[in-house]
């Protein structure tokens, strides 16, 4: 039984395949001293659009650094659905003597094209892998199953991928079974996802059904949920007297790897769980727990409306504006609402036809002694986050506005809201359809054109103290703002200091 680490390669999933050389320094060093006898660094790629690392395009340069610091075998993979057999040669030729196995990532669906591809990376002579995802869905998939024979004499190993982390180890024998039915000969592998935490005895049942090879990576670093960990995976085999371990070397690289997952978070969670065990794609669910407004309840409900081919839970009337010919007001969630909030108040009392457009209701609960008319933007958890604010004493009558049917994460509702909750048609302000508070709170204002718009709460972020989510907000954000400015003939003005790209004047130039 072998035993290939993929961390490098499944973890840049989190680090868009940039590892800091230090950090890959001692990973190496420390691999040479422990039983792994493959380590899987990275992929090989065609130039593909948006910007991936080092260790997605694996330069030259970069794998005789590899080669030069271990002698354990060196792995690449192949995203069969980006790489066609007239990419191999470019692409694997300054692999040669570097790299000793390649695996191919295939779809079961393009089975028979990912063959055509397995026979370009044999003829160049390295080992080759087939990583067949999505294994939960093998026995419904009778084309792949047909075509399996095939790989017979392609193929070194034969990998099962529980792309879902969704398996039970009874899965994993009856997939075993069935995978040996077709391919007796053919050595097995198993990569196991870690949603329900199985990860560990699927991979140890794996072993004993007479799996040859097994992927782990440490801490578990990988896509969505992660993947079994190297430590614990070596912790089991060696408490069962079947592999020896140097425990200081290993100990020493997953201190490395723990203080760069306290800024990544990777792992499994509630909506990790509820994705694997309804066999639902872990991308959706690593973008959208990445996303601020999307919270767990928001997550879940979309996974569950997914499990059960189900759109959206609620649909509402579609919202209507007459032109009301008054200024609004856009309140997010930023500090200067609290910095300037007897400004603010100030400024409604004595324009009290001034419409309210809450992006976040953050603040909600400092604007219920005013009179003017207010809206609320729901997205994600907002509806339960009002609940909370409010402790359930809304104001008088809120309106709450909420994305276009159907609602990717299913519709919430606060309670008390009543017949006051509604729906945008569309978002025509802007070529960015995403469901956002500020992509919902500038279509509201669009279809109501009104005389000019104050904003106060949208501050952006200090220069410094910006994490990468926080970017993403702003950078998206700057895109609405900018496309409404552009597009939209309503003056547009914040009433404080601002990060984003938008006219600003003082507050206190305008109240009395």
């Amino acid at each position: 039984m072998k035993i290939l680490d993929c961390t490098l390669r499944d973890g840049g999933y989190y680090t868009n395949w940039d590892f800091n050389r230090a950090l890959v320094d001692t990973y190496i060093k420390a691999c040479n001293d422990l039983p792994v006898d493959y380590l899987e660094v990275g992929y090989r790629s065609i130039p593909l659009e948006g910007y991936y690392g080092e260790y997605f395009y694996l330069p030259l340069y970069v794998m005789q650094r590899l080669k030069s610091q271990t002698t354990k075998k060196l792995v690449v993979i192949l995203n069969e659905k980006d790489i066609r057999p007239e990419h191999v040669y470019d692409l694997l030729t300054p692999c040669v003597g570097l790299i000793d196995m390649v695996r191919l990532a295939i779809d079961p669906e393009q089975f028979g094209r990912a063959l055509a591809l397995a026979e370009a990376v044999k003829i160049m002579g390295f080992e080759v892998g087939f990583n067949v995802m999505y294994m939960s869905t093998w026995k419904n998939q009778k084309n792949f199953l047909e075509l399996l024979p095939k790989v017979q004499g392609l193929a070194d190993y034969f990998y099962m991928v529980d792309s879902y982390g969704g398996v039970y180890p009874e899965d994993v024998k009856e997939t075993i079974q069935l995978v040996k039915s077709y391919i007796p000969a053919v050595p097995l592998g198993f990569h196991g996802h870690n949603n329900m935490e199985l990860a560990l005895v699927n991979t140890l049942v794996a072993i004993e059904e007479g799996c040859e090879i097994v992927d782990a990576t440490i801490t578990g670093m990988g896509r969505g949920a992660g993947n079994v960990k190297t430590e614990l995976l070596f912790t089991a085999l060696n408490a069962k007297g079947k592999l020896e371990v140097d425990f200081n070397p290993l100990s020493k690289l997953v201190d490395s790897f723990t203080s760069l997952q306290k800024s990544y978070e990777w792992g499994t969670n509630l909506p990790y769980m509820v994705s694997g065990a309804h066999s639902l794609p872990q991308k959706d669910v690593m973008d959208w727990v990445g996303k601020r407004f999307y919270s767990f309840n928001s997550i879940i409900r979309a996974l569950q409306n997914q499990a059960k081919g189900v759109k959206d839970n609620k649909s509402l009337d579609t919202v209507r504006f007459n032109n009301i010919s008054y200024p609004v007001l856009l309140i997010g969630g930023g500090p200067t609402v609290i910095q300037h909030l007897e400004s603010i108040i100030n400024l409604l009392y004595t324009n009290k036809d001034i419409v309210i457009v809450f992006a976040s209701s953050k603040h909600a609960k400092l604007f219920t002694t005013v009179q003017n008319k207010q809206y609320f933007c729901l997205v994600g958890n907002e509806g339960h986050r009002m609940e909370d604010i409010f402790d359930g004493d809304f104001i008088v009558n809120p309106i709450c506005i909420l994305p276009p049917y159907p609602r990717l994460m299913g519709t919430y509702i606060p309670g008390n809201v009543g017949n006051n909750a509604f729906e945008l048609q569309e978002y025509n302000f802007t070529e960015l359809k995403i469901d956002s508070h500020t992509s919902i709170a500038l279509q509201v204002i669009k279809e109501m054109k009104p005389t000019n718009v104050f904003v106060a709460g949208y501050d952006g972020y200090k220069e410094g103290l910006i994490d990468q989510k926080a970017q993403e907000l702003l950078v998206e954000n700057n895109q609405l703002f900018d496309d409404f400015i552009q597009n939209e003939n309503i003056r547009f003005e914040s009433l404080f200091d601002t990060v984003y790209k938008i006219p600003q004047i003082s507050i206190y130039s305008i109240i009395k």
